[in-house]
């Protein structure tokens, strides 16, 4: 298989920049993993499960930091050979630590996910994939006091991702930039506090292992930005 780089012609383009722009701008945000670098070919889907755990994530100026944890059902879907579309619903936690102050505690409730990755590079052994990704977790409300407290977070990232196939064993390694944002409301009063933008580039370390020809674990580490992991089973129809 060729270089998809080189391949792509004026309409296929015209459809990567739609994607581009709808992703990066459709509100609220969603954000995930980067899934690795094997896709879906076109009109095939994968399944599976996943957790996506966040240990610990600094928010800008004194806000202090927040960690979360979801359970998703993940589904990715071929458009092209070299473009997947990927979604995700489940459930999920936050627990945001102010400076100074006691750690709050979010229950888990909804949470969901989308993105596209590109690939745009491909020989027997290697690849390399262009990611999009975004999670929203929304949690229940807690009381503190007689107060009411609700909260959101937002998390998105681009991703480029390099891989190399050893039969059942497949390794990647990238770069992402990536941001996270801690949305909350005392009462009525709503405050986004962004993630500390000096920490915005990670770096991915990850895996795929097959478990037979149509089923393979995916994990995943994340760090610098984030201190994160992923841990997800998938099935290819």
């Amino acid at each position: 298989m060729q270089n998809y780089s080189v391949k792509l012609k004026n309409k296929n383009l015209r459809i990567i920049f739609s994607f581009f722009l709808y992703f990066s701008f459709l509100s609220p945000a969603y954000a995930a993993p980067c899934y690795g670098t094997k896709m879906p070919e076109k009109k095939h889907m994968f399944s599976g499960v996943e957790n996506y755990t966040i240990f610990k994530r600094y928010l800008e100026d004194e806000f202090g930091k927040v960690r979360s944890s979801q359970n998703f059902l993940v589904l990715s879907y071929g458009i092209y050979n070299w473009l997947s579309l990927d979604l995700k619903g489940g459930a999920g936690y936050i627990k945001q630590h102010p400076a100074g102050s006691d750690e709050i505690d979010y229950p888990s409730s909804f949470a969901g996910g989308y993105g596209f990755r590109l690939r745009l590079y491909e020989d027997k052994k290697s690849k390399l994939v262009f990611g999009f990704q975004h999670i929203s977790v929304h949690p229940h409300t807690v009381h503190l006091g007689d107060t009411k407290n609700e909260a959101v977070l937002d998390d998105w990232q681009f991703s480029l991702l390099a891989s190399r196939n050893f039969h059942k064993f497949t390794p990647y390694l990238g770069a992402r930039w990536s941001r996270v944002d801690y949305i909350h409301w005392v009462g009525d009063d709503r405050k986004r506090r962004m993630s500390d933008l000096t920490k915005s580039i990670g770096a991915i370390l990850g895996v795929d292992l097959a478990v037979s020809k149509k089923v393979w674990l995916n994990l995943e580490a994340q760090f610098f930005d984030s201190e994160a992991i992923a841990a997800g089973i998938n099935y290819q129809w």
